[in-house]
Order: C-alpha cells, then sequence, then structure tokens
C-alpha cells in the first residue's frame, strides 16, 4: 500500500493526496505532525528514499535557522531534531513498497505510483 507523509496545511502536500485520491490506488495518509516517525521509521524512510538525513530538512523554517543552522551535526542528531520538531521534515513524502519519493512534482508523484 502507498503511505504519503501529510502536513494539510501545505499546498503541495494536499496536492499529493488529491492526486492519490484520484489514482483510486489505496493509500494511507500519515499526519507526520501529529503522529511524528519514530527514529526506526525515519531511518528506514531516509533509506528508501536515498537521502542523507540533512537533505530531508527543511533548511529554511525557523525552528532550524535559528536552533541549528550552525551547529555541526551528525546524521544521527539531525535525524532526533527532525523527530523532535517534524515541522523540519520536507513534505510531502511518498512511500511505495521500498521506495520512496519527496512527492513536490506531481508527474513525478504520477510516474511514482503507477
Amino acid at each position: 500500500m502507498i503511505q504519503i507523509y501529510h502536513n494539510s496545511r501545505c499546498g503541495k502536500s494536499r496536492n499529493c493526496v488529491a492526486l492519490l485520491e484520484q489514482s483510486e490506488k489505496e493509500f494511507e495518509v500519515i499526519n507526520y505532525l501529529t503522529n511524528p516517525p519514530s527514529f526506526k521509521e525515519l531511518s528506514a524512510i531516509l533509506q528508501k528514499l536515498n537521502l542523507k538525513p540533512i537533505e530531508l530538512v527543511r533548511v529554511k523554517e525557523k525552528i532550524w535557522v535559528e536552533n541549528f543552522k550552525d551547529k555541526k551535526l551528525d546524521d544521527l542528531e539531525i535525524i532526533e531534531i527532525l523527530i523532535s520538531n517534524p515541522i523540519l521534515i520536507e513534505r510531502p513524502i511518498v512511500i511505495r513498497g521500498n521506495n520512496a519519493i519527496i512527492g513536490r512534482d506531481l508527474q513525478k508523484v504520477a510516474e511514482f505510483i503507477l
């Protein structure tokens, strides 16, 4: 089943959910702001995305800029920061099996869910 890590206040995320609804494929919406992933879950998502933790960070978010921007952080510390501050997680994340993408480009999402 397809999963989407979704923030309902994000237009790109809402558009991605709408695309999934139109596809008539079965999917699960995970509101990661109220139900943040565990360390194990986020690590698995990063593997599926084939990204380093810093590549999943929304580096322009106020929380990041004010608290973490100029700090030297290792991957484990960044994962912990993302779990503690899920607003920093890039969105939406679409997962299908062992693969995932950041679903900001609807064309890529459409190709991904086929």
